[in-house]
């Protein structure tokens, strides 16, 4: 296992200004992370190759891997142009990632209004299809693809399973992410030893979870049914995050563990912390 860090959890410095992504990788460097994640929240990077070059050298001066690129995409669109458009706009970022070094990226599919069962059904061949293209266009830079488990429409465990299956890759898989799964208000330990074996890339986020009846006011919102979610430490929400670590140890996964936070305290002091507590929630998996 290589643990580290998103840069997507430093996005309050890279928002005011305090760092810039280079000094994000110098900042996980410095709290002995073994690897960062570059999430382009923040910060500009399509487009932009110069300042992939940067990254990738910045991490390899820094004696850290750049683990993987992850973006937003969205298949779900009305016109062939659009669908066309986005498909070949991804893989302009699969060149990106090819650039800063990595051999994940992980892409949004969709984004949908309407987060039925009967719709994700009526567009799964042609979300399959889109993902699909783009990781063959990946394997010829040998990088493997992935689907993220959040945005309410592809969540639920058993609607990525589907795309993954019906994608039918070897090299598209999913970010398995171990908190995301209560947005659609689905148990995260049974939705990781769901999705697990199809997991090429692991996030550990934590959460609060209240009620539907019980508003705590600012800084909170909706899951899919109503309850209020708030981003915590990792480690001090209301998250198994032991067992689902110990689920991931026991399975034998080898691979990156990235650890994303997006609560309400000071970006940096809730990273170290959550950092620490992923560490030794680990150790004693």
């Amino acid at each position: 296992m290589k643990l580290g860090i998103s840069s997507y959890s430093l996005y309050q410095a890279l928002e005011s200004g305090e760092m810039d992504i280079l000094g994000v990788i110098d900042w996980v460097a410095d709290q002995g992370a073994e690897h960062v994640e570059i999430v382009p929240v923040g910060f500009e990077l399509a487009g932009n190759p110069e300042l992939a070059d940067a990254i990738r050298e910045k991490a390899a001066a820094r004696g850290i891997a750049v683990s993987n690129y992850a973006i937003g995409a969205n298949f779900a669109v009305e016109s062939e142009e659009a669908y066309r458009s986005e498909i070949e706009r991804v893989k302009s970022e699969v060149e990106l990632a090819a650039r800063l070094g990595v051999k994940l990226m992980r892409h949004d599919v969709a984004r949908s209004d309407d987060t039925s069962i009967r719709h994700f059904n009526a567009i799964l061949a042609k979300l399959a299809e889109a993902c699909g293209e783009i990781a063959d266009y990946a394997a010829g830079y040998g990088i493997t693809t992935s689907v993220e488990n959040h945005g309410y429409f592809v969540q639920a465990s058993d609607r990525v399973q589907a795309l993954v299956q019906a994608v039918d890759r070897p090299n598209f898989r999913t970010t398995l992410d171990v908190g995301n799964f209560v947005c659609v208000d689905e148990d995260p330990v049974a939705a990781v030893r769901n999705n697990l074996p199809f997991a090429s890339m692991v996030h550990v986020k934590d959460f609060y979870r209240r009620p539907s009846y019980r508003n705590p006011g600012d800084g909170w919102f909706r899951s899919a049914s109503g309850n209020f979610l708030r981003g915590a430490i990792a480690g001090q929400g209301d998250l198994d995050l032991a067992e689902s670590l110990c689920l991931i140890k026991r399975s034998g996964y080898d691979g990156y563990i990235s650890l994303e936070f997006e609560g309400l305290e000071e970006c940096k002091k809730g990273t170290a912390i959550g950092l620490a507590n992923v560490r030794r929630l680990w150790e004693e998996a």
